[in-house]
């Protein structure tokens, strides 16, 4: 029978880390009203036979609170990257000027808001469910290696121990993003 490999705390920690840094960058691409160039990183454009982020067919900038522009490289893309961003489901509305895109960045209203709040919310569960996944798997590979003998119980209720303080920790900062966007969302 293979030996396990040793339980390797890093990379349970690296993993929640990864699931608390995905959280907030998708939380980061939730309008606010407030224009923030994010909201256009989900934007894909149809160029040179391939699908592409916006980013990567223009500079994409917030010169104003409530205005972001798309300056496109090529002249030809400016039809499809507007096209794009009507599409995205953004409710955004951009006005074509020749190469340059402008997006005004419209007011939430209540309803609005309360959907993006709903959406934070499913972010963030996602997040603590991926974040829960490690702690099992780390869990479970602890069982294992006891089971094995390649460790004993005290160590074993050691790891799970620091285990869940990692999980514990992971958690509230889900949570602390999640509220602090759900403020941002709603008191804009």
């Amino acid at each position: 029978m293979a030996q396990l490999p040793p339980f390797d705390k890093e990379d349970m920690r690296r993993r929640m880390k990864g699931a608390v840094a995905t959280v907030k960058h998708e939380f980061s691409g939730l309008r606010t009203g407030r224009a923030n160039t994010t909201i256009l990183d989900p934007v894909m454009v149809e160029a040179y036979g391939s699908t592409m982020p916006l980013s990567q067919v223009g500079t994409v900038n917030a010169p104003e609170p409530r205005l972001l522009t798309v300056q496109v490289w090529d002249k030809t893309l400016a039809k499809p990257a507007d096209k794009a961003i009507r599409d995205a489901g953004l409710g955004l509305n951009p006005q074509l000027d020749g190469q340059l895109i402008r997006i005004p960045i419209p007011e939430l209203n209540e309803e609005r808001r309360r959907e993006l709040a709903k959406l934070a919310h499913k972010y963030a569960e996602q997040a603590r469910v991926a974040v829960r996944n490690v702690r099992r798997d780390g869990m479970d590979h602890l069982k294992r290696l006891e089971k094995d003998h390649a460790i004993g119980e005290d160590q074993h209720r050691k790891l799970a121990e620091e285990l869940q303080k990692m999980t514990d920790d992971s958690v509230h900062e889900i949570d602390a993003a999640l509220t602090a966007k759900e403020q941002e969302i709603m008191h804009v």
